[in-house]
């Protein structure tokens, strides 16, 4: 009887030091971490406005989390793989995804298979910041502002235009979204990349584009594009004297490209906040908000986890009716 609840007695420790284990490792890798080199990965090509905003970050990350950030860029499918390679990703921390409106939000409307949940798969970890885009017209054409284009528009056989950088890309989506919202039919005409698009609106072959603050400055203060208004609900800091177009009418139109962090579904929560932490401590460095806002990155009103979770999904809850009202596929 003494050998036998003996035996039990040593299961039953056993078992409970093994619940014990079990239960305090994930506070011990929190509690450690980071312990290794900390990997970005950038799911586009090297050279791109977003793989230069990674590596600004990665390269002052080192002071706060006292570790190597190194980027990684595995580009294809408009930015699924690299968000896939993340998701599939151990959940400790030393994995992140630079994400960016695409594969966070839109891309799962887009694409008939994505090997991945923007909302299910990931930690967010925080949001970056946003990129705004503005309205803008070939300077023939005899509009000065929102109302004016909308009227006409309307006018019989109107044959006004918009360029896009291709279906479903944001300036696609953006023209979508501003049909919809405005009863015209503003026709769109697909390119391939911005600068084919830019160059037939600053020839006059198409009327308008939506298209990021940063690319469309110099042709703005160069008077060779006119900017209506910006698509984000706050003014651009880049062209301050250009109202919204939700200031002119359109109410809760905000189109931007918003860049977040996330790292793989499951990791710990202490992990995340030390994520967190770091990358509020570098984005409120005035050299490295000077460099990002160079690049024409806004900052986000929060930089909490749960904001930037809020965000993809309500982004996600957005685009979802516009990619089926447009049609638009990748693939």
């Amino acid at each position: 009887m003494t050998t036998r609840r003996t035996l039990i007695g040593h299961a039953a420790l056993a078992l409970t030091t093994l619940m014990t284990l079990t239960t305090l490792t994930p506070l011990a890798q929190a509690a450690d971490f980071p312990s290794k080199t900390v990997t970005l990965i950038v799911p586009f090509a090297p050279g791109g406005p977003t793989d230069a905003m990674a590596r600004i970050l990665a390269a002052s990350l080192r002071g706060p989390l006292g570790q190597t950030v190194i980027v990684e860029n595995k580009a294809g499918a408009g930015g699924n793989l690299g968000a896939e390679a993340v998701a599939r990703a151990p959940a400790d921390g030393y994995t992140l995804l630079f994400g960016t409106s695409g594969p966070l939000a839109i891309n799962q409307y887009l694409y008939s298979k994505v090997g991945y949940d923007p909302l299910k798969s990931f930690a967010p970890v925080i949001q970056v910041g946003y990129l705004p885009n503005v309205l803008v017209v070939n300077p023939k054409v005899p509009v000065h502002n929102l109302k004016e284009l909308v009227a006409l528009a309307k006018t019989p056989n109107s044959s006004l235009s918009y360029a896009s950088s291709g279906n479903g890309a944001s300036s696609h989506l953006a023209g979508v979204m501003f049909n919809r919202r405005a009863g015209t039919d503003i026709q769109h005409v697909p390119y391939k990349g911005t600068g084919p698009a830019l160059n037939d609106l600053l020839g006059g072959q198409v009327t308008m584009t939506f298209t990021d603050v940063l690319t469309a400055l110099p042709h703005i203060q160069a008077g060779k594009l006119r900017a209506l208004g910006v698509t984000t609900a706050q003014r651009s800091k880049a062209l301050p004297n250009v109202p919204t177009l939700a200031e002119q009418g359109m109410k809760d139109f905000d189109v931007s490209v918003f860049f977040g962090i996330v790292a793989p579904a499951g990791t710990p929560p202490d992990v995340v906040a030390k994520l967190n932490a770091a990358f509020i401590k570098v984005l409120a460095d005035p050299e490295v908000r000077g460099r990002l806002s160079a690049q024409g990155l806004e900052p986000p009103a929060d930089t909490t986890p749960a904001q930037l979770s809020a965000y993809m999904r309500s982004e996600s809850d957005k685009w979802r009716d516009v990619v089926k009202a447009s049609g638009a596929k990748a693939d």
